[in-house]
């Protein structure tokens, strides 16, 4: 059984897989095993599920890691047994019984409530399923500021929708009650209320937040920062 723990890398909400690539790469580079899964984006407890059934399937110890959404995913499929830590991304690190909104409501709206788009798609045998995503015109300045403006369009064309859903389903349990964490705070984010951010860390005890100048993409534009944050983590962990 390996001492160093693999590293499991959990995307967000208008995101996907490889709005990690960046710091992907430096953890590879620093000779780290790392996971990074798709995310349907579907159900805040059918997401950690299958986070869950990933993480479960890695033999020896994970760190598990979420930016913005992935953050509460990681926050209920962290309670797998094989996982030793949780690293939040400018996320949300929710305590049991609490939603994405509860949790967004007792602070000031972000950028992103004026610039949701709400669009309805089938659900076998049901009522339509309703998919949250950011209008494109708006998603370099609320979503991907600070990333070159070719990315940008590039990246807002082809986002992961997030379903309705996930932002009202509360969360079953809060592995940072049991699991060390650590977590990195976007202070010019536009995505999350930065304070959103800052209670729930200081909220889940985290052993080490860093507070970055940057956007709620933080992974593409402070790469190095963020993968030292999470190299750190494993290094504490193993």
């Amino acid at each position: 059984m390996p001492s160093t723990p693999t590293i499991v890398l959990v995307h967000g909400a208008f995101a996907d897989a490889g709005s990690w690539a960046p710091v992907t790469r430096a953890l590879l580079d620093q000779g780290f095993r790392v996971v990074v899964p798709p995310v349907l984006n579907r159900s805040l407890t059918g997401d950690a599920a299958y986070v869950r059934s990933v993480v479960e399937s890695i033999d020896g110890p994970v760190l598990l890691a979420g930016h913005s959404y992935g953050g509460a995913v990681i926050t209920v499929a962290g309670v797998a047994e094989n996982v030793v830590g949780l690293v939040f991304v400018a996320g949300y690190a929710l305590a049991e019984g609490e939603s994405l909104g509860a949790l967004q409501g007792g602070f000031p709206d972000s950028d992103l409530a004026a610039h949701l788009v709400y669009t309805p798609y089938p659900v076998d045998g049901g009522e339509p399923g309703t998919d949250v995503s950011v209008e494109v015109d708006a998603f370099p300045a609320v979503f991907a500021a600070g990333v070159p403006a070719e990315v940008a369009s590039v990246l807002a064309v082809s986002q992961r929708p997030l379903s309705a859903v996930a932002f009202g389903e509360e969360a079953p349990v809060a592995a940072w009650r049991t699991k060390p964490s650590w977590g990195i705070v976007s202070a010019a984010d536009h995505t999350i209320n930065p304070d959103v951010e800052r209670f729930g860390y200081q909220r889940a005890g985290v052993r080490e937040s860093v507070e970055l100048d940057a956007p709620h993409l933080v992974m593409l534009t402070h790469p190095a920062e963020v993968a030292d944050l999470i190299a750190r983590a494993a290094g504490q962990t193993a």
